[in-house]
């Protein structure tokens, strides 16, 4: 006999796989059970007992009849009282002798049994049971097929997972308000031993109202110390996961094929054993004529048989066709379910409403597929799983593990004081914004680099002190109450972006800002680039910085021009024309032009009265004799021309009497012109860099000088009138070819930095003693030379 427990492997399924299994599915599975326990039955018995009973039949003549005996033939009425009695004792009885044995019996069965019964009477039970494990196998096919069992798998894996963490709980108790879930988490976590809820409210009604029951907010608090750092870590992994997992899954469609064909199977198979079985029913009964030819071994040829087991299987047959029947409708059920249906597009409308998580996407393909199984089972599992699908939900929880991660004590740490002389936190790549910066009130200055999607509160609020804000390629949203804060307190804002979503919208209208800093592709043309908007409202404005690849002044920067006072504009060397709306900018007081292919000084600065300091650096300026219109620029006191391509100085350079800086360093200049020297309020003359072989002896008139750079020249010797510039703190003399340096250098008391390497110096004048104000650090030169110096003058270089 076989147990039918061997047979459950055609059946039953890991426990976690039931999940995809609906209501109808289960049903069937139970209804293959039942007629699987008849063909088990019916094999049984078939084996167990006999399966026919054969006698002989013996044809008589019709016209054949028995004679009638009376007493008289017997001789019966001559027996004696004592005869008598003994006749009518019992005698043995006898059958009608046929003369075979048991074994000519037991072949006759068998040959009736092959010959004369019906095939259907004869396999009906092994029928069954063939048709109940083809029922089985389709019933679970698409579990054991390679092609959708590896995703099921995977699938079930994440479901469970997604429906046991913890912060599904706490994602839907945020977000819902919704006392079941409450009051789930409330009995898994410590604080539920420490707040007593009175036994009315468990029979509160889930509503909308109870958001706002002071008790709620008191639970919810500890729910963020609940989810520790190891659950967020794998919270976060399974987020991931799912995103995964969904862009493999919603690729085809496998899944709805191989479960809609194994349908397709149960319903033909159905109809087929109805069909047949209906007909052939009748066709096993009791008793059987047989009519085999075998007499010629046995003496017969007719034989009546009694099939013993015909009551009994027809009575399992209709049995049977009446589970095959209910089988075969659900089956049918289970076909109108899958095409009429949209199966292969899930949408979570339902959820979005229930939760409020309004960003969950709708799915389609196999995970749409699984997803409307899994509600056949319990939709809850849906509603726990479209938690991980939310960009909402996912941003919380990256939320909580920054939270976790950057505390205030640790930011505290990282506070650095920046240029500006103000407190400042540089934040580098995070997932998102940590709520702990708001507890740093101290903090000035806020710089955000490659960090996106990130939204700032409200409680930006608390920063009182917050006056900078550098964004380098982040995506960054205000609330509402963060955008009032920033237009009334910042004063410097710092932007670098690739594209437009970097640009933030908001501004455009920070009435209070002083100082804006763009870095990034710039356009007028709306098809190209980025657009800079109109900067109107910016009535603040003092200081605009742009890094891009302008080809003409913008408009937006003209918005501002009656009260801008700093332009920078930092090309990436395209040529920058049409310069014409500089001369709007009446304010400027610096303007700096760098890396704009300017052949020429353009002349639209020459109308700039107020400009006060000039750079127009890493351009392809070759000759500079527009510089004699500087000289209407009365308050010009710094010009800038370094890293250009100028040949010569004009002479004109002697009419700018109020420059204190000019730069000509890294250009072609082999003479320096007499008329330089006229300048005579330059404090700061940088010519390093050039092909300079001469210094003129009229350098002495710039008694104001304090700083002289001629570095990287060619310079063979120093004129003694250089020393007479007794105001100079820095002096850089190397990488020429001077030999001496003259002993007048003690004049230079206020020296503190002195450059002399890189010549050709073979000893140091030991009136160098008399530059009290130079020190070791600030004497630039190579050590065998200060080694030859005095001790004693070392020893006053060395001392602090």
């Amino acid at each position: 006999m076989i147990p039918v427990t061997e047979f459950r492997q055609f059946s039953e399924q890991q426990p976690a796989l039931r999940v995809l299994k609906p209501w109808w599915d289960v049903f069937t599975d139970y209804l293959s059970v039942v007629m699987l326990m008849i063909g088990v039955f019916g094999c049984t018995l078939q084996v167990m007992q006999d399966k026919i009973i054969c006698l002989p039949q013996k044809m008589s003549s019709p016209n054949q009849t028995t004679p009638s005996l009376n007493k008289t033939d017997l001789g019966l009425e001559t027996l004696s009282p004592l005869q008598s009695q003994m006749l009518s004792l019992p005698k043995e009885m006898k059958g009608r002798k046929t003369d075979l044995d048991l074994q000519q019996y037991s072949f006759i069965n068998q040959m009736c049994y092959e010959k004369a019964l019906h095939w259907y009477a004869k396999y009906f039970p092994y029928l069954v049971l063939i048709h109940t494990l083809i029922f089985m196998v389709c019933s679970n096919f698409w579990f054991k097929f390679p092609g959708s069992s590896s995703k099921i798998e995977h699938f079930i894996s994440i479901l469970g997972k997604c429906f046991d963490s913890p912060w599904t709980t706490r994602a839907l108790s945020e977000v819902s308000g919704e006392n079941p879930e409450e009051r789930d988490h409330k009995k898994n976590s410590a604080y539920r031993s420490n707040v007593n809820v009175p036994p009315s409210e468990t029979n509160l009604e889930k509503t909308q109202s109870l958001r706002s029951i002071p008790e709620k907010i008191v639970v919810d608090k500890p729910t963020a110390s609940a989810l520790d750092k190891k659950e967020g870590e794998q919270a976060k992994a399974l987020f991931e996961k799912v995103k995964k997992f969904r862009l493999h899954v919603e690729e085809g469609d496998i899944l709805y094929i191989m479960y809609v064909r194994q349908t397709v199977v149960k319903v033909l198979k159905f109809l087929l054993i109805i069909a047949y079985n209906s007909i052939l029913v009748p066709e096993v009964q009791i008793t059987v004529k047989c009519n085999v030819d075998i007499q010629d071994m046995t003496g017969y040829k007719h034989f009546s048989c009694n099939h013993t087991m015909a009551h009994l299987f027809s009575k399992l047959s209709y049995c049977y066709l009446c589970f095959v029947a209910v089988y075969g409708l659900t089956s049918l059920y289970t076909s109108y379910w899958l095409f009429y249906r949209s199966l292969k597009e899930y949408s979570f409308e339902y959820v979005r409403q229930e939760t409020g998580i309004d960003d969950i996407p709708d799915v389609k393909n196999d995970f749409a597929f699984m997803l409307h199984m899994i509600d056949q089972y319990d939709p809850l599992y849906s509603k726990r799983f479209a938690v991980f699908l939310s960009e909402v939900s996912e941003n919380k929880l990256k939320q909580l593990n920054l939270n976790h991660e950057w505390t205030a004590e640790k930011l505290r740490q990282r506070l650095q004081t920046n240029a500006n002389n103000r407190l400042e936190l540089q934040l580098f790549m995070l997932s998102g914004l940590p709520d702990t910066i708001f507890e740093v009130t101290e903090l000035q200055s806020l710089k955000l680099e490659i960090i996106n999607n990130v939204t700032i509160p409200a409680s930006i609020s608390q920063l009182e002190d917050l006056q900078e804000l550098s964004l380098y390629q982040c995506c960054l949203k205000l609330h509402t109450t963060a955008t009032s804060f920033l237009k009334e307190n910042l004063k410097v804002l710092r932007v670098k972006f690739d594209d437009s979503r970097e640009l933030p919208n908001w501004l455009y209208g920070l009435r209070n800002l002083e100082e804006l800093y763009l870095t990034g592709s710039l356009s007028p043309d709306a098809s190209k680039n980025v657009v800079l908007e109109s900067l109107r409202e910016l009535k603040c404005l003092k200081t605009l910085s742009l890094k891009s690849s302008l080809a003409k002044i913008l408009q937006s920067i003209v918005d501002v021009s009656s009260h801008l006072q700093r332009l920078y504009i930092y090309n990436d060397g395209t040529k920058l024309v049409m310069l014409n709306n500089l001369k709007k900018m009446v304010n400027l007081t610096e303007l700096e032009l760098v890396r704009c292919d300017l052949e020429r000084i353009p002349h639209a600065i020459f109308s700039l009265t107020n400009l006060q300091e000039l750079d127009l650096k890493e351009n392809n300026l070759r000759s500079i004799e527009e510089i004699v219109s500087f000289q209407h620029l009365r308050k010009l006191i710094c010009l800038k021309l370094w890293h250009n391509s100028i040949m010569y100085i004009p002479e004109h350079i002697k009419k700018l009497g109020s420059l204190e800086r000019l730069y000509f360093c890294h250009n072609k200049i082999e003479i320096l012109p007499s008329h330089l020297f006229l300048c005579n309020k330059l404090r700061y003359l940088d010519l390093s860099n050039n092909d300079i072989r001469f210094i003129p002896p009229e350098i002495g008139v710039l008694q104001s000088l304090q700083y002289f750079s001629v570095t990287f020249n060619k310079i063979e010797n120093l004129p003694d009138e250089l020393f007479f510039c007794k105001k100079l703190k820095t002096l850089k003399l190397g990488k020429n070819a001077l030999s001496i340096l003259s002993p007048k250098i003690s004049y230079l008391l206020l020296l503190t930095h002195l450059d002399l390497k890189g010549n050709h110096f073979e000893v140091l004048p030991p009136e160098l003693r008399f530059c009290r104000a130079l020190k070791r650090s600030g004497l630039i030169v190579e050590d065998t030379l200060f080694e030859m110096l005095p001790s004693d003058i070392r020893d006053q270089m060395k001392a602090e």
